[in-house]
């Protein structure tokens, strides 16, 4: 008894701990918007909560300047929810496949996917780049959004997830004479909610935070997303911290929203994803 009091105790201090650390950074940032850019440039992000240099002008700023970044916001927004949707649909069809069939190859293809994993993204980089030149698909959202909608990761978490689920469910639906499609859509997606929230929370963020790839194919700045939006108010003839910090700090609210809508899900599909199988 007291051993378990014990865990519990340094669990408790341990993940206290941890959301200090989290929440430290967000505190940084928040603190950071309502100083002017000035104050950023000669002290740096810092805890100092000072009333006497805080205002309101960076939001004004933000709501009422003459800048392109709510342009950037709607860019990375559309985005988002293009390649997280896209995304979530084709890589669970895929591992719906690798669950109920049995295939020639379905265990070597598989192996593919495991192993696509282990490849960072940055050795893909070149011939990415050259395959999407070819296509001519440069400077286009086409270029951002294709070679992400069948992710390694996902499909092997959702492949996992739907392992869990008996396949007498399948053949029962078999039964009462549903096809193939129906099955998939009617029984196998509805049971797959709390593995799409997980899903897409975590491909939501990446998806937001992408800065590499759209950096390389897009041209336009009519087309640049939020990251590489704000990365351009950083210049060797002058930095705009004003704008930087106070949309810094905005960007944050999507990720916010997108987590406490699929909250209710995320933890029971973050198990049953990584245990059953």
């Amino acid at each position: 008894m007291r051993r378990e009091t014990l865990i519990k105790v340094i669990l408790l201090i341990l993940f206290s701990a941890l959301c200090f650390l989290i929440l430290v950074p967000f505190y940084a940032v928040t603190i950071a918007s309502f100083k002017p850019g000035e104050d950023l440039i000669r002290y740096g992000l810092n805890l100092k909560f000072d009333l006497s240099v805080m205002n309101l002008d960076n939001f004004t700023y933000l709501f009422t300047g003459n800048h392109s970044y709510f342009m950037w916001f709607f860019n990375s927004l559309l985005l988002t929810v293009v390649q997280v949707t896209l995304t979530l649909l084709v890589s669970a069809t895929v591992a719906y496949g690798f669950a109920a069939y049995d295939f020639i190859g379905k265990n070597f293809l598989f192996i593919c996917v495991l192993l696509i994993m282990m490849v960072p993204f940055e050795i893909l980089l070149l011939p990415l780049y050259s395959l999407t030149y070819n296509l001519g698909l440069m400077n286009s959202y086409s270029a951002i959004v294709l070679p992400g909608i069948a992710s390694a990761a996902t499909i092997f978490f959702f492949r996992q997830y739907l392992r869990g689920i008996p396949k007498e469910m399948i053949a029962a639906g078999r039964v009462d004479g549903a096809t193939e499609y129906g099955i998939y859509v009617r029984l196998i997606l509805p049971v797959m909610k709390p593995s799409f929230a997980a899903m897409a929370i975590l491909n939501g963020m990446s998806s937001w935070n992408n800065f590499l790839w759209p950096f390389m194919v897009l041209s336009d700045d009519s087309k640049y997303t939020l990251p590489i939006g704000l990365k351009t108010l950083l210049t060797p003839y002058g930095n705009n911290y004003d704008l930087l910090i106070v949309g810094s700090f905005f960007s944050i609210i999507p990720i916010f929203i997108l987590f406490m809508c699929f909250q209710k899900y995320f933890i029971d599909g973050m198990t049953a994803g990584a245990v059953k199988g």
